[in-house]
Formats: C-alpha cells, sequence, structure tokens
C-alpha cells in the first residue's frame, strides 16, 4: 500500500515550513514543496486548493488539507498523524 502524496507549499526563510518538514522528515514522509517566495502559478493552486489561505506552510496529505505547522504538529500529538499518512 503506497502512502500518500504529500505536497507542502513554503516560503524562503519561514521557521513554521522548517518545523513542518523537520516533522515530516523525523517521520520519513516523502513531500514534494512548492515555494511560493516569488508568488506565481504555484501560488494561485495553493489558494485554489486552500480558499483564504494567507500563511505558509500550507500542507495537503492526499486529498486531505491538513493546514499548517501547528496543526501538522497537533495531528502527530493526537496520535493522528501516522494514521493519515497510512491511508
Amino acid at each position: 500500500m503506497a502512502t500518500p502524496k504529500v505536497d507542502i507549499y513554503t516560503k524562503f526563510g519561514c521557521g513554521f515550513c522548517y518545523r513542518a518538514k523537520s516533522l515530516l522528515e523525523k517521520k520519513g514522509v516523502e513531500y514534494q514543496e512548492f515555494d511560493i517566495t516569488m508568488g506565481g502559478p504555484k501560488k494561485d493552486e495553493m489558494l485554489e486548493r486552500a480558499p483564504g489561505a494567507r500563511t505558509v506552510p500550507q500542507i495537503f496529505i492526499g486529498e486531505t488539507y491538513v493546514g499548517g505547522s501547528d496543526e501538522l504538529a497537533a495531528l502527530e500529538s493526537a496520535g493522528k498523524l501516522d494514521a493519515l499518512l497510512a491511508a
């Protein structure tokens, strides 16, 4: 069973982005990172996937919108992140 695709939208120098990526890496999760520092089509894509999102990171696991770094950490603390990654 393959793990779901993980997408993370980030900006250069973002401490919250670093924290989220570190947690994913610690868990051995591969992710695709989209740097939207300069805007462009990937920023538009992020806003389409997460309407109203104005901060980074924005994290998606499969088709599930996780939110930002705090939400990712909360899933881990609640013991729910592994199940989401295994779905």
